[in-house]
C-alpha cells in the first residue's frame, strides 16, 4: 500500500489577510485532495531573534528553531508560499530557514532538519511578476540548504484580485500550475522521504 506523504505547508509572512498566506491556503486544500496528509503552520508561532552568531555562542540555538525543525522532521515534505519583498526573499522567511539550518542535534542525537527535505515552491505579489524574482532566490537558498527542491512551481500574480471569496483561484491557470506542484511534490515526497518520526 503506497504511504501517504506528509507535507507541512507555511508562508513566509504573517501579516493579516497575505498575499502568500492565502496562497498556502489553497495548496493545502489541493494537497488534501490529492490525497497527501497536509498540515498549514504558522510562522508567527515560532517567533525567533535575527541570527546572530554571538548568541548562538553564548544561548544555542533558539528553542523555536529546534521545535521547528523537528516539526520539518516528522514531514515527508514542505511546501512554502513566499512574498516577495524588494525583489527577493522576506526577512522573516530568510531569518527562518537560516536558523533551521544550524540545529545540528536534537535531545543529543545528530540532526539536520532540512537536508534530503523535499520542499515545494510557491510565490505571490500584487504585481504582474507573480513574486518570480524571489522564488528563484529562495529555490538557491534551499538548494544551498540541501533540500530537494521540485522543479514545478506557481506564481500568483494580482495577488489581491487573484483569489475568489472561497479562497480558490479565478483563474484556471492558476489551479491548474497549483494541481501540478502539488501532484509533483506528493510523488517526490513519497520516494524521498526521510521522515523522522517524533
Amino acid at each position: 500500500m503506497a504511504v501517504i506523504p506528509r507535507i507541512l505547508v507555511f508562508a513566509g509572512s504573517i501579516r493579516a489577510g497575505a498575499y502568500s498566506g492565502r496562497t498556502a491556503d489553497a495548496a493545502l486544500k489541493e494537497l488534501a485532495l490529492q490525497g497527501a496528509e497536509a498540515t498549514r503552520i504558522s510562522l508567527a508561532d515560532y517567533p525567533l531573534p535575527i541570527l546572530d552568531e554571538d548568541l548562538e555562542r553564548e544561548k544555542g540555538v533558539p528553542e523555536n528553531a529546534v521545535k521547528l525543525g523537528r516539526l520539518i522532521s516528522a514531514y515527508d515534505g514542505v511546501l512554502i508560499a513566499t512574498p516577495e519583498y524588494n525583489g527577493s526573499i522576506p526577512p522573516l522567511l530568510k531569518n527562518t530557514i537560516d536558523w533551521v539550518s544550524r540545529v545540528r542535534r536534537d535531545g543529543g542525537r545528530p540532526v539536520r532538519p532540512l537536508a534530503g527535505k523535499v520542499a515545494g515552491l510557491c510565490s505571490s505579489s500584487n504585481g504582474h511578476f507573480a513574486g518570480i524574482r524571489c522564488i528563484n532566490h529562495l529555490r538557491a537558498v534551499l538548494v544551498r540548504c540541501q533540500m530537494e527542491v521540485v522543479t514545478a512551481e506557481c506564481s500568483v500574480p494580482d495577488g489581491g484580485d487573484a483569489f475568489d471569496g472561497d479562497g480558490n483561484f479565478r483563474d484556471e491557470r492558476l489551479h491548474t500550475s497549483m494541481e501540478h506542484l502539488c501532484r509533483t511534490l506528493i510523488e517526490t515526497s513519497r520516494m524521498l522521504s526521510t521522515r523522522i518520526e517524533a
